[in-house]
Parts: C-alpha cells; sequence; structure tokens
C-alpha cells in the first residue's frame, strides 16, 4: 500500500504481487493444516508408553503374584455368567486402562450392582495384564469376567470369516492409496479429504476388537440379551432400565445419529458412511436412511439367532475388499449398518451421546445429562490429544493415587 501511495507501482503490479501473496498464504495454511491432521493420525494411532508401561507392568504382576493370578470370576460366581436374570454387559477390549474406566462407571452408577455381570473379552497379548488388572482390583458386588478370544472354542477350531476378512483387509490397507506419506504429498486434495485417507489407515479400524461384535451370538450362546460397550465410554447413570425397553422383536437397540440440535455429530446418513456412487451400495440402501451409532448398543441375541445378520456382515466385508476398498473406507459402523438394516430399534439419544473425540464444543451440561457419552474419534481421552474440557469427564473415573497408575506417570491432565 505505501508503494502503491508513493507511485513506485501502478494498481495491475499491485494486484499481481496481492495475489500472489494471498495464494502463497493459502497453500501455508493448507499445508499447517495437513501437518496438524498428519500429527493427529500419528497420535492416535500410536501406543502411548505410558499404556505400554501399564501393560508390562501388570503382565510383570501377573507372572510374579499370586493375588494377580485369581480366576475371574470366583467358581460359585460362575453359573451367574449364564444366568439370564443378571444384567449382562460386554467389553471387548486392548487398553486395560480403557476397560477400567467402563467397568468402575458402569459398577458405580449401577443401583443394583450385585445384578452387574461384566464380560470383557480381549486379545492374547492383553490377556494376562487385563486379568492381573480385574484381580488386584475388584468391583465387588459385581462379576467381572475376563476371557481372551483364543478361549473360545468355536474361534479355534476352523476358519473364521472375520478374521479371515481381516487379513486380507490387512493387506489391501497396508498398500492402500500409497500409505501415509503419499496422501499427504497430494496436492489437489482437500485438508478434509486428505484428513479422511489417513483415518482410514487408522490400525483400529482393522482391530479384531472392535470386529468381534458380529460374533456376540456363538460367544454367549446362553444369553437372551446383553447390552454392548465401547472402551472410549463413560457410563454416568444406571443401565438397568435398558432391560426394560421393548425392542419390538428387534435385535439392536441403538440412538439414531441423523436428527439432534448438535448438527455436526448428529447429521449423519448412510450417504455419510457409504459411497453411493458405486452401484452395489445405490442399488441396495437409500443414501438419506437415518444412520445409529456404535458404542452402547442392546442386542437382542435370541431375535439376532433367527436372523441371518452375521451372514450379510461378513458378505458385505468380502464385496468391498474385492472392490478395494470403494463401498467404503472406515472401520466396522459401515458393514454394521449394512448387516443390521432393519433390524435396528431407535433408543432416546439419553443413553449414548456422541461425539466427545472429534468434537470439542460439546456442551459441559449437555455432557453431565448424558447416560452415556461416547469418546468417538481421534480424541481418545487417555491420549494427549484430547478435549482438556471433555477429558475429566473420563479421568475421575481413573484413580491416579494407584501404584500401577503413578508407576506408568499416567495424570490427570
Amino acid at each position: 500500500m505505501a508503494e502503491i501511495k508513493e507511485g513506485k507501482s501502478d494498481a495491475k503490479t499491485f494486484a499481481v504481487k496481492l495475489r500472489d501473496m494471498v495464494t502463497l498464504l493459502e497453500q501455508r495454511t493448507r499445508n499447517a493444516k495437513i501437518q496438524e491432521y498428519l500429527y493427529r493420525h500419528v497420535a492416535s494411532s500410536s501406543i502411548p508408553k505410558q499404556l505400554h508401561c501399564l501393560a508390562l507392568r501388570l503382565a510383570n504382576e501377573h507372572a510374579s503374584n499370586a493375588a494377580a493370578r485369581l480366576q475371574l470370576p470366583s467358581a460359585e460366581l460362575v453359573p451367574a455368567l449364564v444366568d439370564n436374570s443378571y444384567f449382562h454387559f460386554v467389553l471387548a477390549s486392548d487398553n486395560v486402562l480403557a476397560a477400567s474406566v467402563v467397568a468402575t462407571s458402569l459398577v458405580r452408577n449401577s443401583l443394583r450392582p450385585h445384578k452387574v455381570v461384566l464380560h470383557i473379552i480381549t486379545d492374547r497379548k492383553t490377556y494376562y495384564p487385563m486379568q492381573a488388572w480385574f484381580s488386584l482390583h475388584p468391583l465387588s458386588p459385581a462379576i467381572i469376567e475376563v476371557k481372551a478370544l483364543h478361549h473360545f472354542d468355536w474361534f479355534t477350531k476352523g476358519k473364521v470369516p472375520v478374521l479371515e476378512a481381516m487379513e486380507k483387509d490387512q493387506k489391501v490397507r497396508s498398500q492402500f492409496r500409497g500409505g501415509s506419506s503419499a496422501i499427504v504429498a497430494n496436492n489437489t486434495d482437500k485438508p478434509n479429504v486428505i484428513a479422511a485417507k489417513l483415518q482410514a489407515l487408522s490400525p483400529k479400524y482393522n482391530s479384531v476388537m472392535n470386529h468381534i461384535r458380529i460374533h456376540l451370538p456363538e460367544m454367549f450362546p446362553s444369553l437372551d440379551k446383553v447390552v454392548f460397550l465401547d472402551d472410549d465410554i463413560v457410563v454416568q447413570t444406571d443401565l438397568s432400565p435398558l432391560w426394560d425397553i421393548d425392542m419390538n422383536g428387534k435385535v439392536n437397540g441403538a440412538v439414531e445419529t441423523c436428527r439432534g440440535e448438535d448438527n455436526f455429530v448428529m447429521s449423519k446418513r448412510l450417504k455419510s458412511y457409504l459411497n453411493f456412487s458405486h452401484p452395489l451400495i445405490s442399488n441396495n440402501f437409500n443414501p438419506n436412511s437415518c444412520a445409529w451409532a456404535y458404542g452402547m448398543n442392546i442386542f437382542d441375541l435370541d431375535a439376532w439367532r433367527k436372523t441371518n445378520i452375521s451372514l450379510t456382515y461378513h458378505y458385505w466385508l468380502e464385496q468391498n475388499l474385492k472392490s478395494d476398498l470403494s463401498l467404503w473406507q472406515l472401520g466396522t459402523l459401515p458393514p454394521g449398518l449394512i448387516a443390521f438394516h432393519g433390524h435396528v430399534h431407535v433408543i432416546d439419544p439419553f443413553w449414548h451421546m456422541l461425539g466427545l473425540g472429534y468434537q470439542e464444543n460439546t456442551s459441559s451440561a449437555d455432557v453431565k445429562s448424558a447416560g452415556v457419552i461416547h469418546f468417538n474419534g481421534r480424541a481418545k481421552p487417555w491420549l494427549e490429544i484430547a478435549f482438556p474440557k471433555l477429558r475429566p469427564f473420563w479421568a475421575k473415573y481413573v484413580d491416579f493415587s494407584d501404584k500401577f497408575i503413578k508407576s506408568c506417570h499416567i495424570r490427570a491432565s
């Protein structure tokens, strides 16, 4: 502007220079945004050293301390595991700290904790640390069962379709769009598109802990109904009323995600998750059908056993792999939306509040008034990238004075 006033350059020259400056600033902003997404991808995909430390210390405790190797549950409580008069919850997790928060919040807020049975399913490597934690931190009078996948007979015999699909998925995903370096180097995609592509590479989307819920009828053949909980949720109320909900013959009791005050979180329809430019999708589904949430689901296992939901799930997993991940990119929700299509009973949004892992603007008052809150998204509450305003709702269920927590330098903030 000073040069213009002094007559050193004409308006045209000035306009060209200004345009170049704006273009440069836009490019710098784009690069900074992409760098932020890359850092978030790395942070959310890695195991924090504190959690790694906790698993190692608990594994060592399991090996050296008989009190950390207790049978869970004790022999006299085993009959409760198949007793349908109890409230049965299922949690699949390979994260000891996250599982402890779900369990603690569930039991602490229960009005009848003596009727609560929590079945914790984990993988082989996490089994001993998980058993050690819950042996040394009992939640009596609630009943806690800890099992690894290899303890299920049906899982070790023959081929398990979901594991086959995962193996293929891993191979495809490892070459997906050339990996994170190629995705970030793309000069034409918008930052939000790059963020979505990076998210598709996240290991959690190919985790057996995510897929295993499709096998609930086989895992619990004696149970009529269970409530499935993700390990990034916090329970804030008594959940026993969920057993009083009439499912009207439906299989999956879930919260819809296409309507609500929060337009960012509660605006999801099938077109948000499935690729409707692909004829396999567009010929079979309505893009405007309401989506629903995984994370806190009531599953009527009796009704489920009368359907072909599990077969449908595996069929569509296979179709997505055959189409080079072009039907959907992320996770277990898209095939779940397909498999449970027509089998969902909508429950009140009070039971499941979403978005705490990617929506910092969530009202604290709304969070406090929700029955279950879900940190879905990258900003998990046990990561440094968690939102400071929202993390305390999770951290209140962690005993930071515990010797294992302290020794691994896991802190409240």
